[in-house]
């Protein structure tokens, strides 16, 4: 059997991190079987769509490389050969399929296994309510059901619209084997008769997802528990239209930091009050306002994937970290290679309990991937980043590149993320417009009676070592000190605010080379006339 896997998104809204750990887990699995891996778009019900949320989506799945092997062909460069992440295929998009979910209800009707039901949503609502104020269990009564013509002529004529339901069966039990969860019993008694095409001819998301899941041949659903309670009114549906159901597997669901609530795009204020989560929120909130990107709750959150891609997070590190959300190889080993992702997950040691979202980790995942990349090659993105955000000219002047590279390499484990790089945004500005972190200002050159002093002294010095090495400013530094009988402390703070107008960074002396001789005297010229000023 060719193993055939399927993620059908909803663009009701921007891609949920749990969501792509579902997608990873089919996209993981089609490809240790050598199998393939089909992005569907579940867009039957329009009212609810996104316009704007679809094109993240789909760049979502691309950053990551999480790439399809079909779908109708949108645009086939040259010689690009038949991979989409050549841009050979779209998506399936479940909107362009109306002719095959329309063949499927009159097939269902045919057969008996569906009715045209008229009942009106308040007829059926009162139902409802009465069986609650009894204390039964609901039981349509199939009161509006038309089964002739004459039927469906008398209800049609007092003004009503029919809605397509299935017929289920009130007695007897399906059994499951689900991958992950095992066996798993259903009383068919308990299933409703559930609604499959709307008033208007749209089909319901269950009529549509088997229909597609049969014509693609997807062989195993891997999906999220919350669709486990369908899986009965699905299975019914495949096995009237003559289909053999594919095999499921239920995954866990990702889970609100420190609790077992299923996480969610809407209880941002919620996980806020969690530390480790409103950290890395607001590192991603003030590296996007540097970027001028839109920053609502509702489209940049650390639960919404494109978060990571703007605040300049490894696709790698994502992924590693979603595959250990419900899924361990023994219970030490956490990094993993793609290529050893594929090669060891298993259905198999996907745990039954939710896994917990935990945003320090996600981080020392990034981390610990960050520092495996090496400068060179962390330079052009740290460049995009700074042409992003208005810091240097597009294409960058010939001596920016250097610049750029000499911060990546002093910066090091500074560089937890690629927005990180906009922390020295102060190399990048113009000498007598440097902004000083006010506090900062007044701690080390407004206090120290000596700190201005000091440092026009030291300025004379510095005049005379032009194309000084790091190594050379600090020793001649050391040697400042020494003559003027006081210990580095007493100046180099100043130094640091005079330079680049902060408290904190990487060492001062890479700071004063990568500024050079020019640069470096400006700045402590502008410091001190703004002190004497």
């Amino acid at each position: 059997m060719t193993v055939r896997t399927r993620f059908a998104p909803s663009p009701t809204g921007f891609l949920h991190i749990g969501g792509v750990r579902t997608a990873l887990f089919n996209w993981l699995y089609a490809r240790q079987h050598g199998g393939q891996f089909l992005l569907r778009v579940d867009d039957t019900d329009q009212q609810r769509n996104v316009e704007e949320a679809l094109a993240p989506i789909l760049h979502g799945f691309e950053w990551l490389g999480l790439d399809w092997d079909e779908g109708p062909v949108s645009s086939v460069a040259e010689g690009a050969g038949d991979k989409q992440s050549k841009g050979d295929f779209g998506p399936y998009f479940q909107s362009q399929r109306g002719e095959h979910y329309a063949a499927a209800v009159d097939q269902l009707l045919a057969s008996g296994a569906a009715y045209r039901d008229y009942a009106r949503p308040e007829e059926v609502q009162a139902e409802r309510e009465a069986a609650e104020k009894a204390k039964e269990s609901f039981v349509y009564s199939r009161q509006w059901r038309a089964e002739t013509d004459a039927d469906r002529a008398r209800f049609e004529a007092e003004g009503r619209e029919a809605v397509v339901r299935l017929l289920m069966p009130r007695e007897g039990t399906l059994v499951l084997n689900d991958l992950v969860r095992g066996e798993v019993r259903f009383d068919w008694a308990r299933e409703q008769d559930h609604v499959i095409q709307r008033a208007d001819g749209s089909p319901i998301y269950h009529l549509a997802t088997v229909v597609d899941d049969e014509l693609m041949k997807i062989s195993h659903v891997i999906r999220a528990e919350e669709h486990l309670s369908n899986t009965p009114r699905q299975v019914f549906i495949a096995e009237a239209l003559g289909y053999t159901p594919p095999q499921f597997a239920h995954l866990p669901y990702v889970a609100e930091p420190g609790s077992k609530n299923k996480l969610s795009k809407r209880k941002l204020d919620k996980y806020l009050k969690n530390r480790d989560f409103a950290a890395l929120n607001e590192k991603g909130q003030q590296i996007a306002a540097r970027l001028g990107l839109e920053t609502s709750a509702e489209t940049f959150n650390p639960v919404i994937v494109d978060f990571y891609e703007q605040v300049g997070f490894l696709p790698e590190a994502i992924l590693n970290y979603l595959l250990l959300l419900g899924w361990s190889l023994d219970d030490s080993r956490e990094e993993f290679t793609v290529p050893e992702m594929i090669e060891h997950f298993s259905l198999g040691r996907v745990n039954k309990a939710p896994a917990s979202f935990d945003p320090a980790k996600l981080l020392a995942f990034q981390d610990r991937a960050m520092q495996q990349v090496p400068a060179k090659q962390k330079t052009p993105r740290c460049l995009e980043m700074l042409k992003a955000a208005g810091l240097v000219s597009d294409p960058p002047a010939c001596d920016t590149g250097p610049v750029v590279a000499g911060i990546v390499q002093a910066a090091s484990d500074r560089l937890k993320v690629y927005g990180d790089i906009l922390d020295y945004d102060d190399f990048f500005t113009a000498d007598d417009q440097l902004a000083y972190d006010e506090k900062t200002w007044q701690k080390r050159m407004v206090k120290p009676d000596d700190a201005g002093p000091l440092l026009a002294k030291y300025r004379e010095v510095l005049a005379k070592t032009p194309d000084a090495s790091a190594e050379e400013l600090e020793a001649g530094l050391k040697a400042f000190c020494e003559s003027e009988g006081i210990g580095i402390g007493q100046i180099i703070h100043a130094l640091r605010v005079a330079t680049t107008g902060k408290g904190v960074g990487f060492g001062m002396f890479e700071t004063l080379q990568l500024l050079g001789h020019e640069r470096r005297l400006a700045r402590i010229d502008h410091a001190l006339a703004r002190l004497s000023g």
